[in-house]
């Protein structure tokens, strides 16, 4: 009788602990086998079959983002397959065998304002608070920390969907709309940033929505791909008075912005200032040019709104994924690798995000889809 291999034990991601100051290290990542989790109560054991990255994965490699773990699996966005549910997940049972899109965060429910209790709140991968990551072959989740994924979604596309989709959903519905989507149509909105995955996102959305999206970029070739998903116009941030060059941009019937939303910083709103109507809304969930911006006294006199956003809720979890749903709304993938275990591949898509080449997500094939795994038997 010929030996069997026994069963390769499962895999997760981590960063290994090196020597290094906040922002000078750059923690390597680790490949971990680790035991196959079993649900307790209350819980679903999901197979994961891919995860993307998000900008606090290259800050948590830098030391840059508080409440780090080097134990704990890596990133935030996971799609997978339900396999077992504990031993009382009655109501959960029926999700066995679902394809599911994991939440990104924990510890904040349902209120507009945010966290419940922000001591409790953390985007799951990689933190010290919550012990679940999407760098792994198999995570255990509570039973309401899933949505069944949108059947229109590929594998890729699924996993490139939950933070930026939330994020950018809290941003421009929550935020820059006051949460009203029936009225959205016809307004302007400009995002900031064209590429990243949250400005895509708020593209998509407030395409979907009727809005007037316009865009700004560093990268011509990004204008031209924005402008195939449905923006309006858009504009080169390099320029020095690009805000002049997207006001002739503004259809004449409305000359002005109504809502901007930025994940940049830096001098937004002293340009922005001059395109919004009184009353109008920056909501910024990000600030990637610096950790402070000027707030001008013409956007006091002008009454602009400035909105922090950060994330969201499950909530708004569960209404963006409903939006995804029955808009056919599909997220903008960059890049594929293949295998946890090609660590060279995943380090070049850090690279990628570090220098700001992609055009949407960067995405993780743990395992292959079950189209392929058919196709090699």
């Amino acid at each position: 009788m010929p030996i069997e291999n026994p069963p390769a034990m499962p895999q997760a991601l981590t960063i290994k602990k090196v020597d290094g100051k906040p922002g000078q290290v750059y923690y390597p990542l680790q490949l971990n086998q680790v035991p196959k989790p079993k649900p307790g109560p209350g819980e679903l054991l999901v197979k994961l079959q891919t995860a993307a990255l998000n900008h606090r994965d290259v800050f948590i490699r830098q030391h840059l983002y508080p409440g780090i773990s080097f134990t704990n699996p890596l990133l935030a966005d996971g799609f997978g397959t339900v396999v077992e549910a504990g031993p009382d997940a009655t109501s959960a049972s029926s999700l066995v065998g679902k394809k599911v899109i994991l939440t990104p965060s924990r510890g904040w429910a349902s209120s507009p304002d945010g966290p419940e209790d922000p001591s409790k709140f953390s985007v799951v991968g990689g933190s010290a608070l919550y012990p679940v990551g999407t760098a792994q072959d198999y995570v255990l989740v509570d039973a309401d920390e899933v949505e069944v994924a949108p059947p229109h979604l590929t594998p890729h596309e699924a996993a490139a969907l939950p933070l930026v989709g939330v994020t950018a959903w809290r941003a421009l519905v929550t935020k820059g709309l006051n949460g009203r989507t029936s009225d959205a149509a016809g307004k302007n909105v400009l995002v900031t940033g064209i590429g990243g995955g949250v400005a895509l996102a708020a593209l998509q959305f407030g395409v979907a929505l009727g809005c007037n999206v316009y865009v700004t970029s560093g990268d011509p070739s990004k204008l031209e791909k924005a402008n195939a998903l449905g923006a309006k116009g858009g504009v080169s941030y390099k320029e020095a008075a690009w805000e002049k060059q997207l006001l002739s941009q503004l259809p004449s019937s409305r000359p002005y912005l109504d809502v901007v939303v930025d994940g940049a910083g830096g001098d937004i709103v002293s340009k922005s200032v001059k395109l919004l109507r009184p009353g109008g809304v920056i909501a910024v969930y990000g600030m990637t040019v610096g950790p402070k911006m000027d707030w001008t006294m013409s956007a006091v006199m002008k009454n602009i709104d400035l909105r922090g956003s950060t994330m969201g809720s499950r909530a708004e979890f569960r209404d963006m994924v409903e939006f995804v749903r029955k808009q056919q709304i599909r997220p903008v993938v960059s890049r594929v690798v293949k295998g946890l275990d090609n660590i060279e591949a995943i380090d070049g898509l850090f690279e990628d995000m570090r220098k700001g080449k992609q055009f949407g997500k960067l995405v993780i094939e743990i395992t292959p889809s079950e189209d392929e795994a058919g196709a090699k038997l």
